[in-house]
């Protein structure tokens, strides 16, 4: 026979208190409480299922409160005076302390926990989502890539680019050079069925030795590129290997899946957090403080290679070029002090942010001599 203990019951109907007697049994889902009053004359005792009762957590593994309130809902509520045999009967009727009250009462489960939480959130961070964006970017039309970059391109020429000085007659050469490439993109090389941007090229100043796509197929050079490679010797090959490496940021929609990325990030952190007033952002302000990630320029340098190949062009230009964009430390820092003119910062709207997105490539050593080789680590052939 379950143990009884006496109690206190506000029936919610009377602000007077209710002498009872309360059980404990066990039940299918939990223990199932039985109420008692002893004003009812051996009266059947009311029943309320494990689910209809609020139970109240211990909050010290060691020491039971000394009054026990429990939350009867529609029933009202119970008061029992006595913590320690109320906590006694709960462990007899089957009743266990959830995930909550250990977490409260034992401070190495909480530990625990924390270090899943932190392990979970650092593995959606980390490969849940690049994965949901790589996903998702498929169904982000072309339309909305292609207004992005009217836009940003708006921002960019308004406060930052220049027009180009290059001649006409260079750029015409170029653009013939480039849309040459353009014609060896055959569907091996389509990263996402059904999606086929229109490549572009224009030429801007500006920005310093740089080449950019921006999402759905505008590409970028700036004649501070055009002339790296003169003075160089490095012929139009090199300009044409870094516009492959940009073909290959559009195709495989770097740019849309980065802001994906981030949507995708701050809702998980929204709802782990248990905070949604965040969620909600556009995606011209999702640009701001994002990178190319490694894995990114990987797959950019691979598809390169495979463009370079299949149009019967070297790779070494390509390779020099970035070695040469990229340069040693102290050679960078011997050019600042012989600059005239102070650099333009890039503007602080949204917009523009896709300026610092775009502005550089990290172009380390060790990766220009593997392109330079043709023999890059991770690539696979087109399909």
């Amino acid at each position: 026979m379950e143990p009884l203990l006496r109690a206190r019951w506000f029936d919610g109907l009377s602000s007077q208190a209710q002498p009872v007697l309360v059980g404990l049994a066990p039940g299918p889902r939990g223990p199932a409480l039985h109420l008692h009053p002893l004003t009812a004359g051996g009266a059947a005792p009311r029943v309320f299922a494990h689910g209809e009762i609020g139970w109240p957590e211990a909050w010290n593994p060691r020491r039971a409160q000394r009054t026990v309130v429990v939350d009867l809902r529609s029933g009202g509520s119970l008061e029992i005076d006595n913590g320690a045999q109320w906590h006694a009967a709960l462990e007899a009727a089957g009743g266990r302390p959830g995930l909550a009250q250990r977490m409260q009462t034992h401070w190495r489960v909480f530990a625990a926990v924390l270090v899943v939480a932190v392990l979970g959130l650092w593995a959606f961070y980390r490969w849940g989502t690049p994965w949901a964006a790589a996903q998702l970017a498929q169904h982000v039309p072309l339309g909305w890539e292609q207004q992005l970059s009217a836009e940003a391109m708006q921002e960019l020429d308004a406060s930052y680019l220049k027009p180009s000085k290059l001649a006409p007659e260079r750029q015409a050469e170029l653009r013939a050079a480039f849309d040459s490439l353009v014609q060896q993109m055959g569907p091996e090389f389509a990263r996402y069925p059904g999606y086929a941007p229109t490549m572009t090229l224009a030429f801007r100043s500006g920005m310093g030795a740089n080449a950019f796509a921006l999402p759905g197929g505008a590409m970028v050079v700036t004649d501070g590129l055009v002339e790296a490679a003169r003075k160089r010797s490095l012929g139009d090959d090199a300009l044409v290997g870094v516009l492959a490496h940009e073909m290959g940021h559009v195709v495989h929609r770097h740019t849309t899946r980065l802001v994906v990325e981030q949507g995708v990030l701050n809702v998980g952190l929204g709802l782990a957090m248990g905070d949604v007033s965040s969620i909600v952002a556009t995606g011209s302000t999702l640009l701001t403080g994002l990178a190319y990630q490694r894995n990114h320029e990987a797959e950019a340098d691979c598809f390169a290679v495979a463009l370079m190949r299949k149009a019967q062009r070297p790779l070494a230009p390509m390779a020099d070029l970035l070695l040469a964009i990229d340069g040693p430390e102290d050679e960078k820092e011997s050019k600042k002090g012989k600059d005239d003119k102070p650099k333009a910062t890039p503007p602080s709207s949204s917009s523009s942010a896709l300026a610092n997105l775009l502005s550089s490539h990290p172009a380390t050593a060790e990766r220009a001599q593997r392109m330079k080789s043709g023999q890059l680590q991770g690539c696979t052939a087109p399909r």
